[in-house]
């Protein structure tokens, strides 16, 4: 599982719109799995909980755990969020689902402030997808989602839990930061 996560976040940054060769940091951040897990277990947060941020030089890199519980796909068009700033990988943990990327955006409705842009992903904007690709995922599969794109999911028949691995090139989250429950 270790090894995964350490080539998902390879590839993550390797996939980074910026080239890293403007600084070189001087230390690792390490996120062992009983971090993730801490965070993915507390009952504070939501959906979507940041671990940790990470200043690597010409970008910032975060990792966050995600959840989500059975969803029973509702016939309508796909609802989900686009980051304008940031990209993500995803790897699914356990469960499985319907996720669908790209498309074009209606129903837009800009996220500009709170925890989701502060912290989590950046400046977002929710809305449903006209044409998007849809596709089932499940354990071990990964995703990535270029900055911009639309995604959501329309079916989970139990749950996904995935680690998304956040490449943001315009530092728009906060270097440095740790979720408040890991010790």
């Amino acid at each position: 599982m270790v090894r995964r996560i350490a080539h998902i976040i390879t590839v993550a940054i390797v996939l980074s719109p910026v080239s890293i060769q403007a600084q070189t940091p001087n230390a690792a951040t390490d996120i062992p799995w009983s971090e993730i897990e801490a965070v993915l277990n507390s009952p504070e947060g939501g959906v979507d909980r940041q671990v940790k941020v990470a200043d690597i030089g010409p970008i910032n890199v975060a990792v966050g755990i995600l959840h989500r519980d059975a969803l029973e796909g509702n016939g309508g068009p796909p609802r989900g969020i686009a980051h304008t700033e940031v990209t993500e990988v995803y790897y699914i943990v356990s469960g499985s689902g319907t996720l669908v990327t790209g498309g074009q955006i209606a129903d837009r409705s800009e996220i500009t402030e709170g925890p989701i842009v502060e912290i989590i992903v950046g400046p977002s904007v929710t809305g449903t997808s006209e044409g998007g690709q849809v596709r089932v995922v499940s354990e071990g599969d990964v995703v990535v989602i270029p900055a911009g794109v639309f995604h959501g999911w329309t079916e989970i028949p139990d749950h996904v839990t995935y680690l998304s691995v956040r490449p943001d090139p315009y530092k728009v989250l906060p270097a440095g930061y740790v979720n408040p429950v890991i010790p």
